[in-house]
């Protein structure tokens, strides 16, 4: 199992959190994997073998080829067919907003096929280039190329919505609404409004993800198994309110998240991040 990530050149840097490519052999099993939110928006191209994305214990649909998955506000499961190869765009939270026209909560919790975004003729160019590169630096080389295309014709994330994730990412998701509009509460339903639109989720959620993140980090490295440590180093209010976060969004309780092989891609992500 190969997972790389590469970083965007500088007219995108403020945009994309980096590049990702997953390559696992054909015949290396896998049992479905569980899949937790980080508060970014991918756009992913499947060149190897399907993926399954279950929607229920049994049930489940093949991903598409080529698609942007939304914020996600729970886990969810996949599992692969056969060979995986992955070529991914990270996105920021604010990031993806630069380039769509849709309301970025519609995405929210789900994929959409990348031409209910951008046309299927575009879509379908783009997704041949991409399939007929031969390595990464060309997929890079096409998709950045393709975004900065787009970004010309986008207006920018709002400023407040963009300044209200700064603040909450060099918090770790720890600082409250209210801090970072000054008690001025008369933003705070417009600011949420366009939270919705531009990024998919409301900002308390989202700083909710973030500061999940940290502790998630702490215990993929194994700074501490002390669940009373991480919860106060990454600032919970207490033990229980760190427990309640992991379990919404991971779904399991933390001490069982490092022996899970269900685990296994998702850790692969959390300790580059």
């Amino acid at each position: 199992m190969e997972y790389l990530t590469f970083q965007p050149q500088a007219d995108l840097d403020s945009l994309v959190k980096c590049y990702w490519t997953l390559e696992i052999p054909n015949g290396n099993h896998f049992e479905r994997q569980r899949i937790i939110p980080d508060g970014c928006i991918e756009m992913a191209f499947i060149l190897g073998d399907d993926i399954k994305r279950y929607t229920s214990k049994d049930d489940f649909i093949l991903q598409p080829r080529a698609m942007i998955i939304g914020q996600m506000t729970e886990p969810f499961y996949i599992e692969p067919t056969g060979y995986v190869n992955t070529f991914a765009i990270r996105f920021y939270p604010y990031g993806i907003a630069n380039f769509v026209t849709l309301p970025i909560e519609n995405l929210a919790n789900k994929e959409t096929p990348i031409e209910q975004l951008f046309g299927e003729k575009t879509a379908k160019e783009l997704e041949h280039k991409i399939i007929q590169s031969t390595n990464t630096q060309e997929r890079i080389q096409i998709i950045e190329a393709f975004l900065l295309e787009k970004f010309s014709e986008k207006s920018t994330v709002d400023t407040i919505v963009k300044t209200t994730i700064d603040a909450i990412m060099s918090a770790n998701g720890t600082i409250s609404i209210n801090s970072i509009l000054e008690e001025d509460l008369t933003k705070r339903r417009q600011l949420e409004r366009k939270f919705l639109k531009q990024i998919g989720i409301s900002p308390k959620k989202l700083g909710k993800i973030i500061r999940l993140q940290t502790a998630l980090k702490m215990i993929l490295k194994r700074q501490s198994t002390n669940l009373t440590q991480i919860a106060y180093e990454s600032e919970y209010f207490d033990q229980a309110h760190f427990i309640k976060d992991f379990k919404e969004f991971t779904g399991i309780n933390p001490k069982k998240f490092l022996n899970n092989e269900k685990m296994t891609v998702s850790s692969l992500f959390y300790s580059e991040k």
